[in-house]
């Protein structure tokens, strides 16, 4: 009868123990265990990459693959990155976002915005690029004098992406809205081939369009230079449940791409930038110091200021009125500065990068800048 006892007893306590009721046992709770370190983190990037194995060439998100920031900090702890390119851009990185199959991306304000309205668990742990200008080109002998004149025409976007929304924004300032052009959904190089072969009247991009233009191939129509509020900005995200399971790793990341951002910032470093970003063939040395023109800093800057946090709120506005998303939300909660500032905390460069009111007016100037 004892052993019979015993065995309920015992039957009994590990019932307890699953049930998470300690004090039916008189013992403490157990603490949970941490989650294991991943055996690989899966970085992101939202373009094709170019090369074998794919490499990005655009801000100091080269600098930091082709410099080996990531992979030197995970390596102390035995961890590899595997950086992941997507051909389809923003759309193809929420489509894997949503499947919880990256841990950090870049991506552009759009598609993170979509991304975060339709509830993709990832929040904002860094910005990538500031004041990134949007063009409008169209052929040299088009008629075409102002954007106004693009009604009824047809124009290569891609869909989904910070164009769109650059696009959104750029034809109602001159009173037109998508429905009265012809809009062609094409990925970028798709979009400037159409072009080349005259399928197209107009598409709005980046910078491959300064090329085309160096090559008489095309003629800008409008660009957003010199209008702070109407460039672009890009994001490093990190998932939510990541952030939440490995905080640690996911510092250690975010300390080695503002490392990268630092060595991008410093205007010592242009010419080898230059050679580096020029390198995929897209747009030449010349092109993007035209593009960079002036300090790097501020174009390189990972920090939320006032100006970056300012660009995020207008973009969910304005993606909610032009219903390229169906809700909007709140800003600060998505949001995720900590990593960022621990990062310039301990790397002390909290004077390298100037802070940049809502408008884009200067609110603190590093002292280099003070010294120009």
């Amino acid at each position: 009868m004892s052993s019979v006892r015993l065995t309920r007893r015992v039957v009994v306590a590990a019932i307890a123990l699953a049930a998470g009721a300690p004090a039916l046992l008189g013992a403490p709770r157990l603490a949970q265990a941490r989650p294991a370190r991943p055996k690989v983190v899966r970085f992101g990037v939202s373009q094709a990459g170019v090369g074998t194995p794919p490499r990005s060439t655009s801000g100091w998100t080269a600098v930091a693959q082709t410099r080996r920031y990531v992979e030197q900090a995970l390596a102390q702890v035995g961890v590899p990155v595997e950086w992941i390119f997507f051909k389809g851009q923003g759309p193809a990185v929420n489509e894997a976002m949503s499947n919880d199959q990256l841990d950090f991306t870049t991506l552009g304000d759009l598609p993170s915005i979509i991304g975060r309205s339709v509830g993709i668990k990832a929040k904002l742990a860094a910005v990538t690029s500031k004041r990134g200008n949007h063009y409008v080109a169209v052929h040299p002998d088009a008629p075409l004098r102002t954007v106004a004149d693009l009604r009824g025409k047809r124009i290569g976007l891609h869909k989904g992406t910070a164009s769109q929304l650059a696009a959104n924004r750029i034809l109602e300032a001159h009173g037109l809205t998508e429905r009265d052009v012809k809009i062609i959904n094409l990925e970028p190089a798709a979009s400037l081939a159409a072009f080349q072969t005259r399928d197209i009247d107009a598409t709005f991009g980046t910078l491959s369009l300064l090329t085309l233009r160096d090559k008489g191939l095309a003629r800008v129509l409008y660009t957003t230079r010199h209008q702070p509020v109407a460039t672009g900005q890009g994001h490093v995200l990190v998932s939510e449940r990541f952030s939440a399971e490995q905080p640690e790793l996911a510092q250690r990341v975010v300390t080695a791409l503002v490392s990268a951002a630092h060595y991008a910032s410093l205007d010592a470093n242009r010419q080898e930038l230059l050679k580096l970003w020029a390198s995929s063939g897209s747009a030449t040395e010349a092109t993007y110091d035209e593009e960079y023109r002036g300090a790097l800093a501020p174009r390189m800057s990972p920090r939320f200021d006032p100006f970056a946090v300012a660009r995020i709120q207008q973009g969910v506005a304005d993606a909610y009125r032009f219903k390229l998303i169906r809700r909007s939300f709140d800003v600060g909660a998505w949001i995720e500065p900590r990593y960022v500032e621990a990062a310039v905390a301990q790397l002390k460069l909290d004077s390298l990068w100037p802070a940049y009111d809502a408008q884009g007016h200067l609110l603190t100037a590093t002292p280099q800048a003070a010294a120009r």
